[in-house]
């Protein structure tokens, strides 16, 4: 079955304890953390001290997607606060493969993320090396933004190279998730759904619902 990751990015900030326990109660399997420095994208959001104050509140996978650069230099301080997943934007630094090994190293797992304008091409020579593939169904930056269906076939593309070269990378989307685009998604063969604020539109009451409707 499909995980899902609510993204913090749309929850009400300034009740993050109360936000992070409701969705750990109602089912999520990963809680996803948007970082932005304001150079790789316009936006600037979380740091490394988000993570940190996140970790003793959840047990739950903390899915940290780094859209930064340069990566490398800020990397153990995303280790050191707590992540269990990181994944970065591979043309955001020089030293790719570097940062995959450090990562990995730390024993966490270590992903990519493939913006709308960078081809399955581009990012082959990793698919060996990491645990996750976030395929971007909006150009990285602010939430709320439309589902790109022009990115769909990067995620069957990359279930295809999964199965022809026995690896085993999760797929996960994100942007523009919601009942109708994670259908697409799940028929593509995407692992895991990353919703903002599809899921925290509805008020706590709702967010049970809204996350077994991407299901």
């Amino acid at each position: 079955m499909v995980k899902i990751a609510p993204s913090i990015l749309s929850a009400n900030l300034m009740h993050m304890h109360d936000e992070i326990q409701s969705i750990d109660n109602n089912g999520s399997e990963y809680i996803h953390i948007d970082v932005m420095d304001g150079h790789y994208v316009d936006n600037l959001t979380f740091g490394a001290n988000m993570v940190k104050s996140i970790r003793p509140m959840t047990r739950k996978v903390l899915d940290v997607h780094l859209m930064i650069t340069p990566v490398k230099k800020y990397i153990d301080e995303y280790i050191k606060a707590g992540s269990d997943i990181i994944s970065f934007h591979p043309e955001a630094d020089n030293n790719s493969k570097d940062v995959i090994k450090q990562i990995k190293s730390a024993n966490l797992k270590a992903g990519i993320a493939v913006h709308p304008r960078v081809s399955i091409n581009e990012i082959t020579e990793f698919l060996d090396l990491i645990d996750m593939v976030i395929v971007m169904t909006v150009v990285p930056g602010f939430g709320g933004q439309k589902f790109m269906l022009s990115e769909i076939n990067k995620i069957t593309e990359l279930a295809n190279i999964r199965k022809q070269r026995n690896l085993n990378y999760e797929i996960e989307v994100d942007g523009g998730i919601n009942s109708e685009t994670a259908q697409i998604c799940k028929d593509a063969n995407a692992d895991v759904l990353v919703a903002g604020s599809y899921i925290f539109s509805g008020g706590k009451e709702n967010y049970k619902k809204m996350i077994d409707s991407l299901r």
